[in-house]
C-alpha cells in the first residue's frame, strides 16, 4: 500500500486551519475535504465525476444495486455525474476518518487526452462508470502537492490546473484508463449514452419515455435500458427517482414549506407516493427528515 502518512497529515492540518469543518471546501475549485471522528448515517447525494481518496478509515459508496468499499490508500473514481449514497464505517477520534475528493475537470482530462502520444484505447466492453482503484505513488504526490498549495491561496489560480492536468494523465496512464477513455472520452456509443444520461439528469422532473432516451442514445430501447444498467447500476425509472427525492431533499432543507409542492415541482403527480418513496430512501417522511437533519447539521456545528 502506498505510503499515504504525508497525506493524512495534510488534510488535518488543512481542515483544522479553516475551522475543523466538515465538508470542507477549499480555495481550489473542486477540491473538497472530509473528516469524522464516528461512523456516519449513509449521506445521499448526487456525484460528480470525481477521484476520492481515503487518506485514513473507511467508506462504502452504493449506486443502485453496486456497492463499492474504499479505504486508506484505496479511492473511488466516478467518470459520470449520478446518485449514490455513500457511509463511513471505520472511523474513531483516535483515527478519524480522512478524505480527499477532487472534481474531475473533463475539458483539461480531454484536453491531456488529445495530447498524448498513446492515449488508452476505449474498452469496448460496457463498464460500471464508478470503480475503485489504488492510490499510486504518483497519484498521492500529485494530491499532496494539491493540498500544500492551499498553503499559498495566490498561487492556487496559476498552480492548480497545472495540478489537474498532471492528475488527469495519471489517471489515463494507470490500470483505469480504458474506463475513462470509454465513460467520458471514448466511442460514439458511449458518447451518444453519457448524453442520454445527461438529458435524464436535466429533465428528472419530466416524464421521459425510455423510446425517447434511447434515441439520443441511437440504441434500441432494450439495448439502451441494458447499457444505462451497466454504467449507473440503476434502471432508467431508479436514476430518475432518486434525483427527484435528492432535489427535493434539497428544496426541503432550503426552506420550501410545503412537501405537497415540492412533490408536483419535482415531477410527482401524487404526493401520497412522494411521501411513501421519500421514506423509503432516506428512513423517514419529508418533514421529519428534515427536522432529524436539522438537527444532526446543528450537532455537528456545537
Amino acid at each position: 500500500m502506498t505510503d499515504i502518512k504525508q497525506l493524512c497529515e495534510a488534510v488535518e492540518q488543512a481542515i483544522t486551519q479553516r475551522g475543523n469543518i466538515s465538508p470542507c471546501y477549499t480555495e481550489a475549485e473542486g477540491m473538497i475535504l472530509l473528516r469524522s471522528q464516528t461512523h456516519r448515517h449513509p449521506m445521499h447525494l448526487i456525484h460528480k465525476p470525481a477521484l476520492c481518496i481515503v487518506a485514513q478509515g473507511e467508506k462504502w459508496t452504493r449506486f443502485g444495486d453496486e456497492r463499492l468499499c474504499y479505504r486508506a490508500g484505496e479511492a473511488m473514481l466516478v467518470s459520470v455525474e449520478m446518485p449514490g449514497a455513500s457511509q463511513v464505517v471505520e472511523a474513531s477520534a483516535e483515527a478519524p476518518y480522512l478524505s480527499v475528493v477532487v472534481e474531475l475537470d473533463l475539458a483539461i482530462m480531454n484536453d491531456v487526452y488529445q495530447q498524448m502520444a498513446s492515449p488508452p484505447k476505449p474498452d469496448s466492453a460496457s463498464k460500471n462508470a464508478a470503480q475503485v482503484i489504488q492510490l499510486t505513488p504518483r497519484l498521492n504526490e500529485c494530491v499532496l502537492r494539491a493540498l500544500q498549495l492551499l498553503n499559498s491561496p495566490q498561487a492556487i489560480p496559476l498552480l492548480y490546473p497545472g495540478l489537474m492536468k498532471e492528475l488527469c494523465y495519471w489517471l489515463l496512464t494507470g490500470p483505469h484508463g480504458a474506463l475513462l477513455a470509454t465513460t467520458v472520452l471514448g466511442r460514439e456509443r458511449h458518447h451518444r449514452l453519457i448524453e442520454a444520461v445527461h438529458v435524464l439528469r436535466k429533465n428528472f422532473d419530466k416524464t421521459l419515455r425510455i423510446d425517447t432516451l434511447a434515441g439520443v442514445a441511437g440504441l434500441s430501447p432494450t439495448a439502451f435500458h441494458r447499457h444505462f444498467r451497466a454504467m449507473t447500476s440503476m434502471t432508467p425509472g431508479q436514476f430518475q427517482k432518486k434525483i427527484r427525492l435528492l432535489e427535493a431533499r434539497r428544496l426541503l432543507l432550503s426552506g420550501a414549506t410545503s412537501a405537497e409542492s415540492v412533490a408536483f415541482q419535482v415531477g410527482y403527480a401524487s404526493p401520497s407516493q412522494f411521501s411513501r418513496e421519500y421514506a423509503r430512501l432516506f428512513g423517514a417522511p419529508p418533514r421529519r427528515d428534515i427536522v432529524n437533519l436539522q438537527a444532526q447539521l446543528r450537532e455537528s456545528l456545537d
